[in-house]
């Protein structure tokens, strides 16, 4: 594998402590429900500034993808990110957010050899034959709970009056502001669609974890329990809530390098 290589500065109150090897990666960023790729603008300047190559798609029906809602599917997910990953010049490190976590999941089956790592940050981690609504009914004090409700036809949204405090609780009113503004119906067909995964497939990728721990869409409750039931080689914690690539991005963006770091001297 041709891995563009460099160093890295370790910096703690803005001073370099010491210079550590860095392997310089390809990013492939996906966003959650409702959500596009604008979600990740911070963290992918922040990575692109380490030297990283990054890509944030929109998925179909997402952001600026005009995709009729109630024509989305899952496999149409898992599609949109393979053709993603094979344009790429080499295995990418493809990370999720929230329920991007089923869409990759379903990608990393469908399309293995492109994907170096997994890295789901605070995301559905299904096992085989779940879903993102079987999931969301195993985590009854998440804030997700009795506030899905139907948009237009084919897809369902979170009650606006409840998504500054769901998805957004510490982040700063202007980019609550700016996210709000931008989302769009989710189509619901990928939300029910179980994910069929094996070994071969998905189960071949190493996978990482970033909880965040005062998440109220996906509780740390339901993020420990799956990755108790499909462990993960590391976990990462964040003390914020469901949206770090708005509330903790330089942080964000620190893991997601030291996994590319850590892929190397595996």
């Amino acid at each position: 594998m041709n891995r563009r290589q460099g160093f890295a500065c370790v910096r703690i109150s803005g001073h370099c402590l010491q210079w550590r090897f860095l392997a310089v990666a390809t990013y492939v960023l996906i966003h959650g429900a409702q959500h596009g790729g604008w979600c990740w603008r911070k963290v992918v300047r922040l990575l692109e500034a380490k030297g990283h190559f990054v890509v944030a798609p929109d998925l179909p029906g997402h952001g600026d993808d005009q995709t009729p809602p109630g024509t989305v599917t899952l496999e149409s997910y898992a599609e949109r990110i393979c053709a993603v990953v094979s344009n790429q010049r080499e295995p990418v490190i493809l990370v999720a957010h929230s329920a991007g976590g089923v869409a990759i999941t379903q990608a990393a089956e469908k399309c293995p050899n492109g994907i170096r790592t997994l890295v789901y940050v605070s995301a559905f981690l299904p096992r085989n034959g779940e879903s993102a609504a079987s999931l969301t009914q195993q985590d009854p004090e998440s804030m997700l709970s009795g506030n899905i409700v139907p948009d237009v036809e084919g897809a369902v949204c979170l009650r606006r009056e409840v998504a500054h405090e769901a998805l957004y609780g510490s982040c700063s009113a202007e980019d609550r502001a700016y996210a709000t503004e931008r989302l769009t119906p989710q189509p619901a067909a990928p939300l029910g669609a179980p994910v069929l995964t094996s070994a071969e497939g998905w189960g071949r990728i190493p996978r990482y974890y970033v909880e965040c721990t005062r998440d109220r869409t996906i509780t740390p409750k339901l993020q420990r329990e799956m990755q108790k039931n499909s462990p993960c080689r590391r976990t990462y914690s964040i003390d914020t809530d469901h949206s770090p690539f708005y509330s903790a991005p330089e942080t964000l963006a620190e893991i997601l390098a030291s996994v590319s770091a850590l892929q190397v001297t595996a």
